[in-house]
């Protein structure tokens, strides 16, 4: 039986290296060679065992490029040795949330790297209709960051971001990185971001954003500043905090929209003024995940240097080194990315 190295995450904290067998190819899959995997925010809850705990031992990972090593007896439209990145969102594709591209709500529903083994090995497999060919032309480093651009990408169709459009992000780590980066995609002004890390503001700066508030007790202030006193037209949270979500409420203009996109506890709630909402006619919508089309986009947009990728892909490590990856990524806040180096 062939094998290949992979990280098998067995509890909070200890990643196993462990040789273990190539998965098997169905008639309808794909076999992917996995070249770089970065870290997402995602793996980094389920390392701490704040997510998924009950899922383990598993291998995750899922922002991830490589090449197709071997594709399913039906399998047409793609040939082994395409360079490629992949959805990893895997629904049924014929219920009614699949069909409206709401794949997350699929009864059946599961993900590469979360609900199945991924990308922290040197083989993953995936259905073949998911493989997204790219473009030798583009480094790897930088494919791999097409899932985490779809999330954005979506997220900003599910806000309906456009130009002129004033908004808040409130969180500078990767993420808010790249909403800030596509909020001036789209054209929004002025982009205003808040996060307590220094660092990581002036990294916002440099993406794009027209302010950066390190300081909590100032923001409600420089919000009101630049947007004439009215508040902003969006506030995006992307860290997962029911007090930064309270306060979102807070930062928008009347008719304003807050944008739920940070992941919190399954029991986190945040009190809403109901009154308020109906009368200056607030709005607000969750998003978490791009798939189908976003996927796509995000690709496009990467191919074509729309995002500034630097912070994102100079911090790498070995695979022999994920355990040691995970544990000082807190100690690296002008990473905004690290990703592992598979083949």
């Amino acid at each position: 039986m062939a094998t290949m190295r992979a990280a098998v995450l067995t509890a909070p904290h200890r990643f196993d290296l462990r040789e273990v067998a190539i998965p098997e190819v169905g008639p309808d899959d794909a076999l992917i060679r996995v070249s770089r995997t970065g870290i997402c925010g995602t793996d980094i809850h389920m390392f701490n065992g704040h997510y998924a705990a009950d899922r383990l031992p598993l291998v995750p990972g899922h922002e991830f490029a490589g090449t197709v090593a071997a594709t399913g007896e039906r399998v047409k439209h793609i040939k082994p040795g395409t360079t490629c990145v992949a959805d990893i969102n895997i629904g049924c594709g014929q219920c009614y949330w699949c069909r409206r591209n709401e794949i997350l709500n699929c009864p059946s529903m599961t993900q590469v790297g979360i609900g199945r083994d991924g990308a922290f090995a040197e083989y993953v497999c995936v259905p073949a209709r998911l493989v997204i060919p790219a473009s030798d032309d583009v480094p790897v480093q930088v494919l791999a960051l097409t899932e985490p651009v779809s999330c954005v990408v979506r997220a900003a169709r599910k806000a309906h971001a456009s130009f002129g459009q004033s908004v808040v992000v409130l969180g500078a780590g990767p993420i808010g990185n790249l909403h800030v980066q596509m909020m001036r995609l789209c054209g929004a002004a002025p982009i205003i971001v808040a996060d307590l890390s220094e660092d990581r503001c002036r990294l916002a700066l440099q993406a794009g954003a027209d302010a950066a508030v390190a300081d909590p007790a100032q923001l409600k202030a420089e919000v009101l500043k630049r947007t004439g006193g009215r508040g902003a037209d969006l506030v995006i949270e992307s860290v997962g905090s029911p007090r930064l979500y309270a306060l979102a409420f807070e930062l928008i203009r009347k008719g304003g929209h807050v944008a739920f996109f940070g992941l919190t506890g399954p029991n986190d709630t945040v009190p809403v003024d109901i009154l308020r909402t109906i009368i200056e006619e607030n709005s607000l919508k969750g998003s978490v995940a791009g798939m189908g089309e976003d996927m796509h986009d995000a690709l496009t947009l990467l191919s074509h240097g729309r995002f500034r990728t630097e912070a994102f892909t100079r911090a790498t490590f070995p695979l022999d080194d994920i355990q040691r990856a995970f544990e000082t990524l807190a100690e690296r806040p002008q990473d905004l990315k690290t990703q592992i180096i598979l083949n």
